[in-house]
């Protein structure tokens, strides 16, 4: 009987054989493993990483966790898991190893155990005393040389948007949230609403594109829409990310990083009797990990996505072969009857394992799955939602901004409808979208960039967006 380790390399060796394989998918990591998807506190969604276009010598980072969180979600409204790890990891010199990482961890405080309300009137300061059930954090800064540094202690997240009685001026109260800590870096923890778009009945009725292939005409139904999460944001200077402490010019040699969201649980956790809360105890264990959009939900199957979530991204070089062969492709040939790349293809290798060339490929590297940024790659003044397919070298696969429409930029990829692979960057492979081009509500200029939550007294679910000629 093979031994546990062995078990694992099986394991191991089932994911890596189609991980990264991009078909026609219209999810981020809204509840893409079984495991995860028990336990949405430590589920994250998204992770999103581009250069500040209010402050360009700054980095924005956002991970976004517990999805599908429903505004009227009450008495006991959304929070962070007090028992979760909350991580948001770096590579600066391309070796796969995070070198500089963000730790966030979360405490609540019941302030009033006597009531079932949230809030036992109207919430108008981050400290006010009719708000029952409150939340602060702690972020630690760490370096891969064991260095260990508490930037801040105690950081309040806002309250949920519970309605227009509760919370009659939301908009302060996430303001007031937002916090410096440290030389040029903010932070923020709170409730948002969901930036990801996407037509999720469709991608999962057996892959429709609605109301049908090319898809790029409108018509297709953000089933996101009126949702919350839960965000952590960070903006962090420029020269505090690269390995040298240098602002990088768009070809030096650390321009490009590495990022990824990670989330921990330890080893052991103990149920009490009584109504006492369950007590955790152990090593940390990793139990999500997001970096590129769309990898685990729809690409690993059922019985290794749970173990894609525990990996590294040392242990991602495996993927080569399934990145060449995409099963994907194939699909999109089988039920669209699209002319699609010939086997093996270099370039999903290159946007999704080494980066692209001359854009986000480090000049030192090792194949891994990592959203990969270009530091030095200017700010886009009039940014395009196809990013590098629009001809806008600043967003996805350079990076990822709020904007970045991540759907339809992926179906051209499996399909071939790229630059890359110019004999088939041809219609309707170039034209593939899933319908669903905006988020529902537009975003903010500023930090923390993400909308503000949608209210619990105020939202609706399913947005439909309007048909073009």
């Amino acid at each position: 009987m093979p031994t546990r380790s062995r078990m694992a390399a099986v394991l191991a060796a089932l994911l890596l054989a189609v991980a990264l394989v991009p078909p026609y998918s219209g999810a981020a990591s809204h509840r893409e493993a079984p495991m995860i998807s028990q336990d949405p506190a430590a589920d994250a969604t998204d992770f999103y990483m581009f250069r500040s276009p209010d402050a360009p010598n700054t980095v924005t980072f956002i991970a976004n966790y517990w999805p599908f969180q429903d505004p009227a979600g009450g008495p006991n409204f959304y929070r962070f898991g007090e028992d979760v790890l909350y991580s948001i990891n770096i590579d600066d010199n391309g070796d796969t190893a995070r070198d500089q990482w963000f730790e966030f961890r979360f405490r609540t405080e019941t302030r009033n155990g006597n009531t079932f309300l949230y809030n036992t009137g109207p919430i108008d300061s981050l400290d006010d005393a009719d708000w029952n059930v409150r939340q602060f954090y702690t972020v630690t800064r760490k370096y891969s040389n064991g260095t260990s540094i508490v930037l801040a202690s105690d950081l309040p997240v806002p309250p949920a948007y519970v309605g227009a009685k509760s919370t009659p001026n939301y908009d302060a109260l996430a303001t007031a949230a937002i916090k410096p800590v440290g030389a040029g870096l903010q932070v923020f923890a709170g409730p948002r609403d969901d930036p990801f778009f996407v037509d999720l009945a469709s991608t999962f009725d057996l892959l429709s594109i609605r109301p049908g292939a090319p898809g790029n005409k409108g018509g297709g139904r953000d089933d996101l829409s009126g949702y919350n999460v839960l965000t952590i944001a960070l903006q962090v200077p420029i020269v505090q990310l690269t390995n040298d402490a240098k602002t990088p010019t768009a070809d030096g040699l650390f321009a490009v990083i590495g990022g990824w969201t990670t989330a921990y649980r330890q080893s052991t956790r103990v149920l009490a009797t009584g109504g006492s809360a369950p007590t955790a105890s152990g090593d940390w264990v990793q139990i999500s990990r997001l970096g590129h959009p769309l990898v685990n939900e729809v690409v690993a199957p059922l019985g290794a996505k749970d173990l894609f979530n525990s990996l590294q991204p040392k242990d991602d070089g495996v993927l080569l072969g399934a990145v060449q062969n995409l099963e994907a492709a194939r699909l999109l040939k089988a039920i669209y009857g699209i002319n699609v790349p010939a086997e093996p293809r270099s370039d999903t290798v290159a946007i999704f394992l080494t980066g692209i060339d001359g854009l986000t490929k480090p000049k030192v590297v090792t194949p891994s799955e990592e959203l990969r940024l270009n530091l030095g790659t200017p700010v886009t003044a009039s940014p395009d939602r196809l990013g590098l397919l629009g001809g806008d070298n600043g967003g996805y696969p350079n990076g990822r901004r709020l904007a970045d429409d991540v759907v339809d930029i992926t179906l051209r990829v499996a399909a071939g409808g790229t630059p890359f692979t110019p004999s088939t960057n041809v219609a309707p492979n170039n034209q593939l979208g899933d319908g669903v081009n905006v988020n529902d509500k537009a975003f903010l200029a500023t930090f923390p960039y993400v909308a503000a939550p949608h209210s619990g007294t105020d939202h609706t679910h399913n947005r439909s967006e309007p048909t073009t000629p």
